[in-house]
């Protein structure tokens, strides 16, 4: 299930691989420590997609097909992405019918506790940047807590490539170089202390590097691209820099062993927890990215709403912005409500802090229609006494039994 990412620089979090005015890659003021030997540990063992695995489509794919400005048929965003929830959840099935044998060498050629202090130093950041998050992950057990502390960090430093303090001097060829660091990782050969913690998390679990290259691929996106045609470009987008969380987070976090649920349907609610996560970040950020140049909004719904770019620049709330709001709200709930589905089919000791942030984020939807949907220049954000409020609403939602047992669904 999806990790929140804030989509903005943080205060004092240099980028984790900035690069610098010739583009060399620097060490990240995350790591705290020199860039230790290369490792050679044993590559993850990944496996494919099996026939028997491919279940029936899931209700999140809503159209197969799009149609592009030639009138002709082609394959929709969400259809190319369900295809990859597919094969996220075959790989699951078949770890949970074959478990992987531990295939780590005893010797891993690092100092003795270092593979504790690069977890430690993940859950630290953690700790710092995801607070609510953070404490959610203490009731999971210790293996599970810090291989998502893992893919958190991993994914803090890949989005701070492009909104991090030294975004300026990002270029494709750098996240070329960072996409070529994630194979290494992926084969046992970590850059540094805080790689070698996802490296040592990817092989305990069946975690696939496709979903950790279409979020360096959403970066790219970040870098040549300000504008998005429709929903179904979008769609992507918000899957590549947030849907693709979830589906890096499902083999960590689990699904209940009791749950009748089908494995795809846990994978696309984790996807549709990622999607709303980003739309709403899209939302309650219009102002922000406007003063960048940037619009994340289907250009064809604003036109439609009588709205244009210039109507965004000059940042004015009116009816129309009003009402065009209104329909953006509701289908970021929608993805929330279908999220909310598959968050209980997962590991009880993974729920709470799936629930706490879902809850947390979709009340930055509340905040905005509290604005007066002005986003333009009020930053929509939940208070410390909501935040307190959500946790134990959060907590007792855990502990509710999967909806698949509930509703009798197989």
């Amino acid at each position: 299930m999806a990790i929140i990412l804030v989509r903005a620089a943080s205060p004092g979090l240099s980028a984790a691989d900035s690069i610098s005015h010739q583009g060399t890659l620097q060490c990240s003021t995350l790591l705290k420590t020199k860039r230790p030997a290369a490792r050679r540990w044993m590559p993850c063992s990944l496996i494919g997609l099996h026939p028997s695995d491919v279940g029936r489509p899931s209700p999140a794919v809503y159209s197969s097909l799009a149609v592009n400005p030639a009138g002709e048929a082609v394959v929709s965003s969400e259809q190319k992405v369900y295809d990859v929830v597919l094969k996220q959840a075959a790989l699951l099935k078949r770890q949970l019918r074959t478990p992987v044998l531990d295939a780590r060498p005893q010797d891993m050629d690092m100092p003795r506790n270092g593979l504790k202090e690069a977890y430690d130093r993940c859950g630290e950041i953690c700790e710092e940047y995801a607070k609510t998050f953070y404490l959610g992950t203490m009731l999971m057990t210790e293996e599970r807590r810090r291989a998502i502390w893992a893919i958190y960090v991993w994914c803090r430093r890949t989005d701070e490539l492009v909104d991090g303090p030294n975004a300026n001097y990002i270029t494709p060829t750098a996240l070329d170089r960072w996409e070529k660091r994630l194979e290494d990782l992926f084969t046992g050969r970590p850059y540094d202390m805080l790689d070698a913690a996802l490296s040592d998390t990817i092989s305990r679990f069946p975690i696939d590097i496709q979903p950790f290259r279409d979020m360096i691929e959403g970066m790219r996106s970040d870098l040549r691209k300000t504008r998005y045609n429709n929903f179904d470009e979008l769609y992507m987008y918000c899957y590549y820099v947030a849907g693709t969380v979830g589906l890096m987070s499902v083999p960590v976090m689990g699904i209940a062993s009791e749950s009748k649920a089908t494995t795809e349907s846990v994978y696309s609610a984790a996807l549709a927890l990622g999607i709303a996560n980003q739309l709403t970040n899209i939302l309650r950020d219009v102002g922000e990215d406007a003063r960048r140049g940037r619009i994340y909004l289907p250009q064809d719904e604003l036109a439609q709403a009588g709205l244009s770019d210039e109507d965004i620049f000059k940042g004015v709330v009116t009816n129309r912005w009003r009402n065009f709001m209104k329909r953006q709200i509701k289908r970021a709930r929608m993805f929330f409500e279908e999220a909310e589905r598959g968050v209980t089919e997962l590991s009880q000791a993974s729920r709470w802090p799936v629930w706490a942030s879902l809850l947390l984020y979709r009340q930055i939807l509340d905040e905005i229609e509290a604005n007066d949907y002005n986003n333009f220049t009020k930053r929509a954000y939940v208070g410390k006494g909501k935040k307190l409020l959500a946790l134990p609403v959060a907590y007792g939602k855990s502990l509710l039994l999967p909806c698949s047992l509930r509703n009798g669904q197989t």
